[in-house]
């Protein structure tokens, strides 16, 4: 990726872009829509690799063999390691290890580290952490300042809360660890080994090991036509 006088990203000329691709087809590279796939030439592709139309390959990226890349990537200076599938995502300084998946619509930001065998799913945004080999993260969540051990599952509308206006805190959640949907951890906390973060839950403080945690107010069902005085009777 060449930079323009302004100092703006820009993409490498036509004769270089195709003269990149070329060389990948003739090394093994899948490419199955060359006039839609864009590599940059420091960037390195094991063959047998399968880049779906859409694919921008920036930087220092690496690119492991059995990966299947698309469509409608971009990935900037990471590394995806072995076996890997990503899908419609945005990466930038992260690496994926072996045989994890990552889309549709994932945002990896600089320093996340996933997998192996992890799950980074749809409009999940991944900052600063690392999801160890089986975590799962499968929807629309926030994971910053992280550390989540193994077999990790992680509900949809879970956010890490890193950030407390002036500095920034890390959560760790220790294997085998359940978090439900909707979920606030707020930092630094650690979600012990084993434990159940209840859905609908705000963490302030440590959970222990094969803990349940519950921090979410009492529901309460009011009748229509009712009194104050006859719903308290019933609450009795």
């Amino acid at each position: 990726m060449k930079l323009s006088n302004e100092g703006a990203a820009t993409e490498p000329d036509l004769e270089t872009r195709n003269e990149t691709i070329k060389a990948l087809l003739r090394a093994g590279v899948k490419i199955m829509d060359p006039d839609h796939t864009y590599v940059d030439p420091a960037v390195r592709v094991a063959p047998g690799v399968v880049l779906y139309p859409g694919s921008h390959l920036c930087g220092l990226t690496t690119i492991e063999s059995g990966c299947s890349i698309g469509p409608d990537c971009w990935i900037e200076n990471s590394t995806i390691e072995q076996d890997s599938v990503i899908r419609y995502s945005y990466l930038e300084g992260a690496r994926i290890r072996e045989r994890s998946t990552v889309g549709p619509y994932a945002h990896l930001r600089p320093g996340a580290d996933v997998g192996p065998e992890a799950r980074i799913g749809n409009f999940v945004e991944v900052k600063n952490s690392r999801l160890e080999q089986g975590a799962k993260a499968g929807h629309l969540s926030y994971i910053g300042d992280a550390d989540v051990g193994e077999d990790v599952n992680i509900g949809a509308g879970t956010i890490t809360c890193n950030y407390d206006g002036k500095n920034k805190h890390r959560t760790t959640i220790k294997k085998d660890a359940f978090i439900g949907s909707n979920a606030s951890l707020v930092a630094p906390v650690i979600i012990g080994e084993g434990s159940i973060v209840a859905a609908g839950s705000t963490i302030t403080e440590d959970v222990p090991p094969a803990g349940l945690a519950f921090g979410r107010a009492r529901q309460v069902n009011k009748t229509p036509g009712r009194t104050a005085e006859e719903e308290k009777s019933d609450d009795r």
